[in-house]
């Protein structure tokens, strides 16, 4: 599968462009869906680069706590408590390929809101140039990049909004493209009964440069998520809806064995039931908080599942889990994710506040 930006046209590239520009292209493929995949650019801005997230499933936001990692991808959770506070985030992929960002939150009492700055990356190596001949003409990079800035606040005691500005920019070799986009967040927490709701608009945006003459619309997505932490229990369960801006997200596998009625010689179409329409939109997931230096947690993706799984290797397509661990002052996180047969993703996270530090000084 394709990464979005397959929907470029190669012979709007000069000769030598179009030979190597496939490469780069043909990454990121579990995390473009095969329904969604190639309709949009920018995919980058969708990937889980936090392993909490990634562990829980790819888009987890109806948790507020002191993790800025939630914070950076709904701003809508962000809270004094994440305030001095910098995440480093590091997914290693396939042959080279290296996802990651940096961020760093600060609290102003002054205004009571929460600010976040952060740079994600996805950098694709290096590559070899050639002619249209086949000759070595040199190397290049290619990478993509988001520049985000957030802000959240609380409006009362169970409410809060936020919003985030993103600039993305992609680079292969001299020719790049570009675009700007904002979420929008909104939660709303009751400690008391141990429940979170959230809802998103994200990457609501514009491109404004391309790689041809063709505009592409960036991955709008309508996302709701609720969580429910018992009281005297140690466990979160959560329920993430995604994509909910398209209803239908089945899709006509080329690959599906197709039956046909035997006195009519007519295709019999397979009907989808409105149970599984439901399903993939849904990610189920749980944390384990055995202590709060320690918490295990688990995923499972409906749609990831259902698009990515080989029917003769199923393998554990879909399922994702992970754990957190408070050692000292440094907060790591790890997150597996099954993507597909070949596509395992491993990613690691630290945070470090340093309100911490200074709390220990006193």
């Amino acid at each position: 599968m394709i990464h979005p930006y397959n929907t470029l046209r190669l012979s709007s590239f000069p000769p030598r462009m179009s030979r190597y520009i496939l490469a780069p292209l043909v990454l990121l493929s579990s995390f473009a869906s095969a329904q969604l995949g190639g309709q949009t650019a920018f995919r980058v801005l969708d990937i889980p680069a936090s392993a909490r997230s990634s562990a829980l499933g790819g888009n987890y936001i109806a948790v507020q706590d002191n993790d800025i990692n939630l914070g950076i991808f709904n701003p809508a959770l962000l809270n004094r408590d994440m305030g001095r506070q910098v995440a480093l985030s590091y997914l290693p992929y396939f042959e080279g390929i290296k996802v990651g960002y940096a961020s760093y939150a600060h609290h102003c009492d002054s205004i009571k809101t929460t600010f976040t700055g952060t740079v994600q990356y996805v950098d694709y190596g290096t590559f070899t140039r050639m002619d249209e001949t086949g000759l070595e003409t040199g190397q290049f990079q290619a990478g993509e990049y988001v520049f985000q800035v957030g802000a959240g606040r609380a409006i009362d005691s169970l409410f809060s909004i936020g919003a985030n500005a993103k600039f993305i920019t992609s680079n292969l070799d001299t020719y790049t493209a570009s675009a700007w986009a904002v979420d929008i967040g909104g939660v709303f927490v009751k400690k008391k009964l141990g429940l979170t709701v959230a809802g998103m608009l994200r990457n609501i945006g514009y491109q404004t440069s391309t790689y041809t003459e063709e505009r592409e619309d960036l991955p709008f997505q309508v996302q709701l998520g609720v969580t429910y932490k018992f009281k005297h229990a140690p466990f979160r369960l959560g329920l993430m809806m995604e994509q909910l801006q398209q209803w239908d997200l089945t899709y006509d596998d080329p690959n599906a064995t197709v039956e046909v009625d035997p006195t009519t010689g007519e295709v019999i179409e397979e009907k989808v039931s409105t149970v599984k329409k439901v399903l993939l939109h849904t990610v189920p997931s749980a944390e384990v908080l055995l202590s709060k230096n320690f918490m295990l947690r688990v995923a499972y993706n409906f749609r990831r599942r259902d698009e990515m799984v080989l029917a003769d290797k199923p393998s554990a397509v879909g399922l994702s889990f992970g754990l957190g661990l408070k050692v000292s002052k440094l907060h790591l996180s790890y997150g597996f994710s099954q993507l597909n047969l070949a596509g395992i993703s491993n990613t690691f996270t630290l945070a470090v506040r340093f309100s911490d530090f200074q709390k220990e000084e006193g």
